[in-house]
């Protein structure tokens, strides 16, 4: 009796270690295509990878890791935009951000000096079938003259294990200076966004 006891105990802590890989594995993803994904299908991989994201921004003692899932989010869901590695993209705005962001201008836009935009990325591996997380991007506006060739954006990233990501700023700059007229951001795709 005392064996089936230990038996049933093995195989039960064998079952958890399973379960435990099983939640910590990528999200499976069948599409040849980023682009293909329904949204049903990008919600399902959100609710899978949403809190692996989190615990791996959050391993490093990035400030703005620790913080961002507590900002405005400025979409329904993520969506894949083209930038960044055509990754899924969910982005947050903070207190000082959040009221202009949510405008969606296109002209003039002028943010204040403080805001800061998060956006958790999510890669596609078609070849493999498996949806996993990627870097965090972060955008903070600085004061005037903070960096001048940037526009006063400072370009950061937290990799998946929350260390920080080496960002060369006119890399990022001269990508998101295609948008000067909206103070060089992205907004998420229009069927997605939060309105203000």
């Amino acid at each position: 009796m005392k064996f089936r006891t230990i038996l049933a105990a093995t195989a039960l802590t064998f079952s958890a270690s399973i379960t435990t890989s099983a939640v910590a594995a990528d999200c499976p993803v069948d599409v040849e295509d980023p682009f293909d994904l329904e949204a049903a299908q990008i919600t399902e991989i959100y609710d899978c990878i949403k809190e692996k994201m989190v615990e791996g921004y959050t391993k490093g003692d990035d400030a703005v890791a620790a913080a961002y899932r507590g900002w405005t989010v400025t979409s329904t869901r993520p969506a894949v935009a083209g930038p960044h590695g055509n990754r899924l993209l969910q982005t947050f705005a903070n207190d000082v951000a959040a009221e202009q962001y949510l405008k969606f201008e296109e002209e003039g836009v002028v943010m204040p000096a403080g805001s800061v935009l998060a956006k958790e990325s999510i890669k596609i591996n078609t070849k493999k079938k498996m949806a996993r997380v990627g870097p965090l991007f972060i955008m903070t506006k600085l004061e005037a003259g903070g960096a001048p060739d940037a526009n006063d954006w400072l370009y950061s990233a937290v990799q998946p294990n929350g260390k920080p990501m080496k960002i060369k700023q006119s890399f990022c700059h001269d990508c998101h200076a295609g948008w000067a007229d909206q103070d060089a951001l992205a907004y998420p795709l229009e069927e997605v966004r939060v309105s203000n």
